[in-house]
């Protein structure tokens, strides 16, 4: 039987290895979250796979979750990690269906519970080209949904002495990446170009 927090099906093994892989050597590894540190080392994220290439279906999913998030204690799951494998690829198709998420989370009753952080291969912040490096803060090897606690996050932020200060934090550490850096941490991601 696998583990819980990490079920691991043998179609969905190399998706969870190369999310665990993002969310160690980047997330956690590049401190671009300073509160995803001590839930990664604990074993409380919960990360599953949604095979559902219908947004009707990712609903369907993401309600679940949200309702084993709730029953279950934080010290047993902080935070889930939905990877979508089979739909959403396009980032624009992927940042539409965001609002039917934030629908399907307050319609149930999860509103001040519960909010949705998104990550995406091909992330772009509104205002940016798309190779600026500042997008590597919110690109991920999959479409992913990732559920937080909103104590978590008060509790979090509460302890933080400037908390407005991470983005700015992170995109500058973007910044600094070589492109061989950048191609390690990022394999996914379209190789560079010849650099000038």
């Amino acid at each position: 039987m696998s583990d819980p927090l990490f079920p691991i099906a043998p179609a969905a093994g190399p998706e969870l290895a190369l999310v665990r892989q993002w969310l160690e050597r980047v997330v956690v590894g590049l401190n671009l979250c300073p509160f995803a540190r001590g839930p990664w080392t604990r074993g409380e994220i919960r990360i599953v796979v949604c095979p559902a290439t219908e947004n009707a279906a990712i609903l369907d999913f993401l309600g679940s979750e949200l309702q084993q998030l709730a029953d279950r204690p934080r010290p047993e799951v902080e935070t889930t990690v939905i990877i979508l494998t089979a739909a959403l690829q396009d980032f624009l198709e992927y940042n539409d269906f965001l609002e039917l998420a934030e629908e399907r989370l307050c319609s149930g009753g999860w509103e001040g519970v519960f909010q949705l952080a998104s990550f995406h291969p091909a992330y772009q912040f509104a205002e940016t080209e798309p190779d600026d490096p500042g997008n590597l803060t919110n690109r991920a090897p999959y479409p992913l949904l990732h559920l937080l606690r909103e104590e978590s996050v008060s509790e979090a932020v509460d302890a933080t002495p400037d908390p407005d200060e991470i983005p700015r934090r992170n995109i500058a550490r973007m910044e600094t990446l070589t492109a061989a850096e950048r191609q390690a941490l990022f394999p996914w991601l379209t190789p560079p170009g010849p650099s000038h």
